[in-house]
């Protein structure tokens, strides 16, 4: 009898995950080429240059096997472009297996929350309903949509609550416990810049599980986490303000700023990018709308329901070292975010999501185990508004693909129009590229160049100062002086032909018409 009923169990698991997968497959990979829509210069960027180390172990600037890679003038983290990388090696660069990456990232972030609720709960249902409530959840989706390298942390952090789960179960933590920790704290300071002052955050929020017995084992996890920091020291030491420059752009610390004025600043950032009404309701912001599609909420509405539900759970039963961890976690995963100008940074949020869907499982638990026919309508009327409220925003999502806003972020024009007709009026000659130096937009050239097999040799980059010869087809992103015959543009990028000098009016001295 006991084996039968074993036997009942095990095929309605198999079952569960077979719907689940398919399920993922469809939702993650339907129309992964075409949306988003084109390939953003970012993500040219880093697609290209893991495409070069593929090929050479160099990036774009010829540098062997960088630890940072130089772009834009700031620069990107190494985990996903050497992952992309590895991967170009053994298929050819392009934009579907770029994005299958992502996708498959961001399937693998939902699995391991579910076995980590799985694991916190005791409960398989539990588990699987977490899994498919981070599936349909329209941050973790819109992360997996991209090929940056913010995709890669929610699926970091998972990896790390993971080892934090399991030696907060064990007495005595074990070497393996050690390298768990120490391996996945590395893995998010190296794969997003908000990892360098996250992960040492919640390395310290390691001492909620402190006990004499495994003093010995937080203090070497601490010293082994430090130990691979060695590399980012050393390059930042090379590199002066190669990793600080640019949160020096974006912050409102400044040595002159009084502590209470700070104090304020970052209260205020920090209440506003919990704000539920963005979270769960709708999110208008206007940063980083390259990310998410305006008016939809970042999260699931029934997951702020679930969370709060969750917090009351854990408060009644008394917080234990685990559940002060979470919490002090999610108030760490608002910490870098909050120290910026901006509101609502979704990438710089990337972390708050997985936080507060953890945040769920005692709720998720409380409704699969429970035996009273309410609990089981509960839980029926919870995985019903989970998919409805997921599903609208898979339809809202896909409808947006030919949106003038989407078409317009991801350049979807360049390759279609921009390129092509530099090609045609080029002939055998080169090709121009001029940039402002808030879009450099040269990198498109090269990575839509490099998937038509067209030789790099083909493209001229001008100096901020180098005119282009009399007749010369450009691809610019700069103001056009009245010298330049348009043939097609699309905001930021024009193609024109050259027709003496001067070139561009954006690059004359300011007093050039004083007289």
């Amino acid at each position: 009898m006991m084996n039968r009923i074993n036997s009942q169990a095990l095929t309605r698991t198999l079952l569960a995950g077979a719907g689940l997968t398919v399920l993922a497959a469809v939702l993650y990979f339907s129309h992964l080429r075409h949306n988003p829509p084109g390939f953003f210069i970012d993500e040219s960027s880093i697609a290209y240059n893991a495409h070069t180390i593929s090929q050479t172990g160099r990036d774009e600037h010829g540098l062997a096997w960088p630890l940072f890679f130089r772009a834009f003038g700031e620069f990107k983290n190494p985990v996903y472009i050497y992952l992309l990388a590895a991967l170009f090696r053994l298929t050819a660069p392009g934009i579907l297996v770029a994005r299958c990456l992502s996708a498959t990232i961001g399937l693998a972030t939902a699995g391991f929350l579910g076995l980590l609720a799985a694991r916190v709960s005791r409960c398989r249902l539990t588990g699987f309903l977490v899994a498919v409530m981070a599936l349909l959840t329209p941050w973790l989706f819109e992360l997996s949509r991209i090929v940056m390298e913010v995709t890669l942390y929610p699926l970091a952090l998972a990896l790390f609550l993971l080892s934090v789960w399991r030696a907060s179960t064990r007495p005595k933590w074990k070497s393996s416990d050690v390298l768990g920790l120490a391996v996945t704290l590395a893995l998010l300071t190296y794969s997003y810049s908000i990892g360098r002052l996250l992960a040492p955050l919640l390395a310290l929020g390691l001492v909620w599980f402190i006990t004499r017995a495994r003093v010995r084992a937080l203090l070497l996890t601490w010293l082994a986490y430090a130990l691979m920091l060695a590399p980012i020291l050393v390059f930042q030491k090379r590199n002066p303000q190669a990793l600080t420059g640019r949160f020096g752009m974006i912050t409102y610390l400044a040595p002159q700023r009084s502590s209470l004025r700070i104090g304020e600043d970052f209260l205020k950032h920090f209440v506003a990018n919990l704000n539920p009404w963005k979270l769960f309701l709708t999110e208008q912001s206007k940063v980083n709308e390259l990310l998410h599609i305006p008016g939809e909420p970042a999260m699931l509405t029934v997951t702020a329901v679930l969370a709060v539900a969750g917090i009351f759970l854990i408060a009644r039963r008394g917080i234990d070292a685990w559940w002060r961890f979470i919490l002090f976690g999610l108030a760490a995963a608002v910490t870098p975010a909050s120290l910026t100008n901006e509101h609502f940074h979704m990438l710089r949020l990337c972390a708050v999501p997985v936080f507060i869907i953890v945040l769920t499982i005692p709720a998720f638990t409380w409704l699969a185990e429970g035996r009273s026919r309410i609990r089981r309508i509960a839980l029926i009327a919870t995985v019903v508004l989970i998919l409805g409220d997921g599903l609208i925003f898979q339809r809202q999502f896909h409808a947006s693909a030919g949106s003038a806003r989407r078409l317009h972020e991801f350049d979807a024009d360049y390759p279609r129009i921009i390129l092509p007709a530099a090609l045609a009026h080029a002939a055998a000659a080169p090709i121009y590229l001029a940039d402002n130096s808030s879009r450099p937009g040269y990198i498109q050239a090269y990575w839509y160049g490099t998937l038509e097999k067209i030789s790099l040799q083909k493209f001229v980059r001008l100096g901020a100062a180098q005119p282009a010869p009399e007749g010369a087809v450009v691809i610019t992103t700069e103001g056009l002086g009245p010298r330049c015959r348009v043939l097609v543009e699309s905001d930021p990028y024009t193609t024109c032909i050259a027709q003496g000098p001067p070139r561009w009016l954006a690059r004359l001295p300011d007093d050039a018409f004083a007289a």
